[in-house]
């Protein structure tokens, strides 16, 4: 699998938390950087996250900072991003992206190659 393929979106109440995971070839993900972005209806997509290719750097942007965590387990191949105390202003389609060409990623969606096809979250209030 060589575009990532996100799952573990759906439809919760404000507070809640969910979970989502992106896998791809480890060609895609191995050493690489990895961003998780987001887009609701009618904006631009967004940074939400992102992570270095050993998984010791990652960085968030301010509306998700302290409550989202991203992560990664090379060995599988995969890309978390863990999602707490959720908010209706977090509704988007959340998509996994990867940069082959950096292992420090950057918060510019055109740096990233490879797209998955997204994952919906909705939170309700």
């Amino acid at each position: 699998q060589v575009q990532p393929v996100e799952s573990g979106g759906g439809l919760v109440q404000a507070g809640a938390s969910l979970r989502l995971s992106c896998v791809a070839s480890r060609r895609t993900f191995s050493s690489n950087a990895v961003g998780w972005f987001r887009q609701a209806p009618g904006k631009e997509r967004e940074f939400v996250a992102g992570i270095s290719g050993s998984g010791s750097t990652t960085d968030y942007a301010d509306s998700v900072k302290g409550r989202f965590t991203i992560s990664r387990d090379n060995a599988k191949n995969m890309v978390y991003l863990q999602m707490n105390n959720l908010k209706p202003e977090d509704t988007a389609v959340y998509y996994c992206a990867a940069d082959v060409r950096r292992r420090y990623g950057t918060r510019k969606a055109v740096d990233y190659g490879y797209w998955g096809q997204g994952t919906q979250v909705t939170v309700s209030s």
